[in-house]
């Protein structure tokens, strides 16, 4: 099987470097259209829950 396939590749070699070409242009395109920020979200995202639990003290709710 993989001697078949070593075989043909070099009898067709300009098919390979065609389908690779073809393969590695389609990986460019889709590498321009790839949204990447220039600068990071360093925001700091801050949670705030409230309960209600009198028997409690805060150090134990915290946990």
């Amino acid at each position: 099987m993989f001697k078949m396939i070593i075989e043909k590749s070099v009898q067709f070699r300009w098919a390979v470097v065609f389908a690779a070409t073809l393969v590695m242009a389609y990986g460019l395109f889709q590498l321009s259209r790839l949204p990447i920020d220039a600068v990071p979200d360093i925001t700091n995202r801050q949670v705030q829950i409230n309960t209600v639990a009198p028997a409690l003290a805060p150090a134990q709710i915290e946990r």
